[in-house]
């Protein structure tokens, strides 16, 4: 697995990306308000080219300059971040204020941004005081505070799902890297309380808490429960071997947002559950080959970035899926590599490129030569 991991690895996102494609056909064009009916698959094939070329080029960076240059980033991403409450140059849909206008590129969202340069951040932090991930002030005060402005800047932008994927992303670099349970069992469970009262609070969080636990009122199917709803309806129109491609009747408009965060549904019903267990196996792949990039690094840097960039890939993946079964309620993370949107599909292709570094970097696997059964030496003293 250690030799071959990129290779595994480039071949479960390049499925994974491959099948975005094939679904942005079949359900773009159904997509509401929109003239081009296949902007969404054009302007998708076209990120595509980009992320590649990015994934190429941070593939062959150098882990002194990511080392060297983090805080610098980090500063830059937490103003980015703070651009999407600036009049004029933040964007607002649907309630949220994620995305912001930038020249040349439309609109750009600054939290897929900020989760792999908060992992960056993190590794280059642990790297540095490395002997110290024990204690409290060097391994687990300042490196929270470090992570806590770009998540805290997340979770005011009322993205409650990129700032809960940074989170665990968060809790498991400090697990691996040996923080002390003591510090941050305690913290984990006050964020917890934290999150909870912040959404029972929140008459728009709340209600879609209700909503999800009960689905099958007609009032919440007609309301804020519709999309998983007809999620769910779509699953089972679809049963094991898919209606046929473009055959799905779901995405003329009853399943909102069929391009975008409710892909996967789609995916059940026109093609079937071959190609969403397919979908799940590929993210495993992606988890499985991600660890075993983590645990072959050279160094501690290396290690940490590799199990922060697969949790930013996996976790999002993990949340999508729930969601669109209604195992959890809706929060609005889009599926990586096969959802449209540019922004998440550069940055986790990007993601990918920093993995296969590191695993160029790796040391190689040790071979031991195992000796033969049953033989006997003889020696002649002369």
């Amino acid at each position: 697995m250690q030799r071959s991991a990129a290779i595994i690895l480039c071949t479960a996102v390049a499925a994974l990306v491959g099948l975005g494609l094939v679904m942005l056909a079949s359900t773009s064009a159904w997509v509401k308000n929109v003239e081009a009916p296949y902007y969404f698959l054009t302007r998708q094939a076209m990120m595509v080219g980009f992320g590649v070329m990015g994934a190429a080029i941070l593939a062959r960076v150098k882990p002194s300059w990511l080392r060297r240059l983090w805080p610098w980033v980090l500063a830059g991403a937490c103003v980015l971040l703070a651009l999407c409450f600036v009049p004029g140059v933040g964007v607002e849909i649907y309630g949220s204020k994620r995305w912001i206008k930038a020249p040349g590129l439309g609109t750009f969202q600054p939290s897929e941004l900020a989760k792999i340069v908060g992992v960056i951040s993190l590794a280059g932090w642990f790297a540095r005081w490395q002997t110290e991930t024990h204690t409290f002030f060097r391994g687990f005060l300042l490196p929270g505070i470090l992570i806590g402005l770009p998540l805290g800047l997340i979770a005011i932008e009322t993205d409650v799902g990129s700032a809960l994927a940074l989170a665990v992303t968060t809790g498991a670099i400090f697990f691996c890297v040996g923080t002390r349970l003591i510090y941050m069992v305690p913290v984990a469970i006050a964020a917890i309380s934290g999150a909870a009262w912040f959404i029972h609070s929140n008459e728009n969080r709340w209600s879609r808490i209700v909503a999800w636990m009960n689905l099958e009122d007609p009032v919440h199917q007609l309301g804020k429960g519709m999309q998983q709803w007809r999620a769910l309806l779509a699953f089972g129109n679809g049963g094991p071997m898919g209606v046929g491609l473009g055959e799905g009747s779901e995405k003329f408009g009853t399943l909102t947002f069929a391009h975008i965060d409710f892909i996967f549904p789609v995916v059940g019903e026109e093609l079937g559950l071959p190609y969403t267990l397919g979908t799940v196996l590929c993210y495993v792949i992606i988890a499985v080959c991600g660890s075993s990039i983590a645990i072959h690094a050279a160094n501690l840097f290396d290690r940490v970035l590799a199990i922060g960039l697969t949790c930013v890939v996996v976790v999002p993946a993990m949340v999508n899926i729930a969601v669109t079964t209604a195992v959890l309620p809706n929060d609005g993370l889009p599926l990586p590599f096969v959802s449209f949107g540019g922004t998440s599909l550069v940055f986790s292709l990007g993601a990918i490129g920093l993995l296969c570094g590191i695993h160029r970097r790796s040391r190689p696997a040790e071979e031991y030569t195992l000796p033969a059964a049953a033989t006997r030496s003889y020696a002649v003293k002369l």
